[in-house]
């Protein structure tokens, strides 16, 4: 295997600190070439001290100016337009884009306009713009390797399955922290209990989505744009231990599962590697015959309404996806932010989707201006919200 060069967007979050893991583990196979952080400068220097990558995107011109001052031999960018610069770059092989939120749409667009493979971890690029995501791929010849566990889990049971072959594909779900509470019990809960994941290590912002389950919506709807599998063939089903990732059903009834521990990188390091399973360094224990019990259980919908709701919209498609999204973007925040309650964030969220009109063939020009307008409205309502909250 020859040594693969790495852009990698997100470098300081969950995704991008394992997959620096996995680069340094194997720099035989992997070079960071560049990558892109958020506000995280300290952890910033040390990957650069780390790995000598080339160059480095901020999200902050203020960050920018002091790795520039710092690390004069790199090419220190900021912003969007960093980011697009970054990615434009010819010498690298694959870009790993493990941004939270729909921020890694169009520099992930934009490589793949220019031929590069992407692992992604950014579910958001597929659930806002996913056919023009797709279509594109398809021009230039660039391979989309999924990165979340559940649909890397997908990926590599259908390896040397023919698609015709294959009935349905069965998502798990560990349902989150609050998967055992009534809805009633949701009224007054924290952050801090929200944050509380049973079995993953995320960031935030996801391990908030697990809660309100609009993360597993997401995850619906970009496993419909990866695999071409209509809604009505994609299951999730509630699996409290997250052994297995996730399964295939075959036309004779035939399910093929994938399972393992549950650690990000072995998914980061495949999509990286592909078509290889190169060794794990420091690999998690995993025995089979140390677990008393897997339990599968149907998602009750009426408990979980962001996963029926995330249905809904991506069988509408057009720009309701990216409606979904960007109201939950915006809601997730604000109740991280203390603005709003736990239960507010589907509050809004639904009050997006059903408020929002559209015509058909929409345009991804379109599509993003809804999100933009979708942002605003939505920051609107929090705004009020939080006054009432404070007159109350």
């Amino acid at each position: 295997m020859t040594l693969k060069k790495i852009m990698l967007m997100g470098a300081t979050g969950s995704v991008g600190t394992q997959a620096l893991d996995v680069i340094a583990a194997h720099p035989d196979l992997f070079e960071l070439v560049g990558f892109a952080y958020g506000d995280n400068i300290a952890k910033a220097r040390e990957i650069i001290e780390k790995f000598s990558p080339k160059i480095v995107v901020s999200a902050s011109d203020a960050n920018q100016v002091e790795l520039a001052q710092a690390f004069p031999e790199i090419e220190s960018l900021s912003g969007s337009d960093g980011l697009i610069e970054l990615v434009s770059v010819s010498d690298y092989d694959i870009l790993l884009n493990a941004i939270v939120g729909s921020v890694g749409l169009l520099p992930t667009l934009e490589a793949i306009k220019l031929g590069h493979d992407i692992a992604l971890a950014n579910k958001e690029t597929l659930v806002v713009a996913g056919d023009t995501i797709i279509a594109e791929a398809a021009r230039t010849g660039s391979k989309i390797l999924p990165v979340d566990s559940e649909h890397a889990a997908i990926f590599q049971v259908l390896q040397g399955v023919k698609r015709k072959d294959v009935r349905s594909l069965t998502i798990t779900a560990s349902g989150g922290s609050f998967r055992d509470k009534k809805r009633e019990e949701l009224v007054d809960v924290t952050l801090e209990s929200a944050l509380a994941h049973p079995n993953w290590s995320m960031g935030a912002k996801i391990t908030l989505d697990s809660a309100t389950m609009v993360n597993k919506g997401l995850e619906v709807i970009e496993a419909h744009h990866l695999f071409d599998m209509p809604y009505d063939d994609i299951h999730v089903v509630m699996h409290r231990e997250s052994v297995v990732h996730s399964m295939i059903t075959l036309n004779d009834g035939a399910v093929l599962a994938q399972l393992g521990a549950s650690d990000m990188r072995e998914p980061i390091q495949y999509a990286l590697a592909y078509p290889r399973h190169i060794t794990m360094q420091n690999e998690k224990d995993f025995d089979l015959t140390e677990l008393a019990s897997l339990h599968f259980e149907k998602m009750d919908l009426v408990r979980f309404p962001m996963l029926d709701l995330a249905y809904r919209v991506g069988k509408l498609g057009g720009g309701y996806p990216a409606v979904y999204n960007a109201a939950n973007e915006v809601a997730n925040r604000a109740f991280r932010d203390g603005k709003i309650s736990f239960l507010a964030i589907e509050q809004l969220i639904t009050r997006a989707v059903f408020g929002h009109m559209e015509f058909d063939g929409q345009s991804l020009q379109q599509i993003l201006a809804t999100d933009a307008k979708t942002r605003k409205k939505v920051a609107t309502w929090i705004d009020t919200l939080s006054s009432e909250k404070a007159n109350s």
